[in-house]
Parts: C-alpha cells; sequence; structure tokens
C-alpha cells in the first residue's frame, strides 16, 4: 500500500510539474481509477478444487438436485474434472431414483477451477456440477444436461458422453 500511495505522489508531482494547475484534476482522476481497480481485485472469486463441503448441482435426471461432496476419491486436495467424488443428497424431488440423504458416488462434469487443454486453451464453467453414477461407474440417470466437456473420454467416462446434449 505505501508503494502504491509514493507511486501515485510520484505521478501526481509529475503532473503538477508538466500541467501546471491542472495536476490536482489529474491526480483526482488517478486516484478514483485506482480505487475502482481495487474493488474489482476483491471481488473476484478464488476457485479451488471440489474437495469435502462443497456443493455441486446435479445435471441428470436420478432425482437428486444438489449434492454435498463428502471425499474425493483421487488426489489429495480434492476433485477436478473427471474425478469420481462420494457425495450426499442434499436436495432431491419428492418422486426420484435417489432420496435425500443417500450416499452417492458422482463423476464431476463441470468445475468451476479451470483446467489446461493440450492445445494451450483452457476449459473452465460458472458452476460445479455432477452426473451420479452407481459403483460400477454407470450413471444412475437417462439424460445429462448443459455442456460435458470432452475431456471425460481420456477418464473412461464414455456413456455420459453418450447421454450429454452437447460436449464442450
Amino acid at each position: 500500500m505505501n508503494m502504491a500511495a509514493s507511486l501515485v505522489s510520484k505521478c501526481s508531482h509529475a503532473s503538477r510539474s508538466l500541467l501546471g494547475g491542472l495536476g490536482n484534476n489529474v491526480f483526482a482522476l488517478l486516484g478514483s481509477s485506482h480505487q475502482i481497480t481495487g474493488s474489482n481485485f476483491m471481488s473476484q472469486q478464488v476457485r479451488t478444487f471440489i474437495q469435502m463441503g462443497t456443493v455441486l448441482k446435479v445435471v441428470d435426471n436420478s432425482g437428486a438436485k444438489k449434492v454435498m461432496c463428502i471425499q474425493a476419491l483421487k488426489g489429495k486436495k480434492g476433485a477436478r474434472l473427471g474425478d469420481t467424488i462420494v457425495a450426499s443428497v442434499k436436495e432431491a424431488m419428492p418422486n426420484g431414483k435417489v432420496k435425500k440423504g443417500k450416499v452417492v458416488y458422482g463423476v464431476v462434469v463441470r468445475a468451476a477451477m479451470q483446467k489446461g487443454r493440450c492445445d494451450g486453451s483452457e476449459v473452465k464453467f460458472d458452476d460445479n456440477a455432477v452426473v451420479l453414477v452407481d459403483k460400477q461407474g454407470q450413471p444412475i440417470g437417462t439424460r445429462v444436461f448443459g455442456p460435458v466437456p470432452h475431456e471425460l473420454r481420456k477418464k473412461k467416462h464414455v456413456k455420459i458422453l453418450t447421454l450429454a446434449e452437447h460436449i464442450a
């Protein structure tokens, strides 16, 4: 903070000497733009792994609406795209296959954390979403809603890709 203040003060002295009386207005503009960029920086969220306690949206027709991650089955830090998790159903439809409170397996099909691709691009979604599967890895539902990344093919979740309506 002190370094930024000294930089602003040096800029304001230079602008006063170059612009005469207009230096105060330049200093006011510089200060207000600094505040705007600072507030934008603070409003950005940090995107992390899917870990214990993360609430995920269910994007299939198994009957569950929201699940909470109990454990990521691979990796110490947490789950990413294509990883399998153990989750507890927090919200469910009344006449669905899956009931509230049931412990289920799920495959992460959308993650807010960015993942690099081989061609140098990165894939990142707005939400965290999961498709519920059984112990063998077969989907419980018969439809998958929304986009699904093609990285699931590497992780051997081809059945989920065939059920998806849009592959990203």
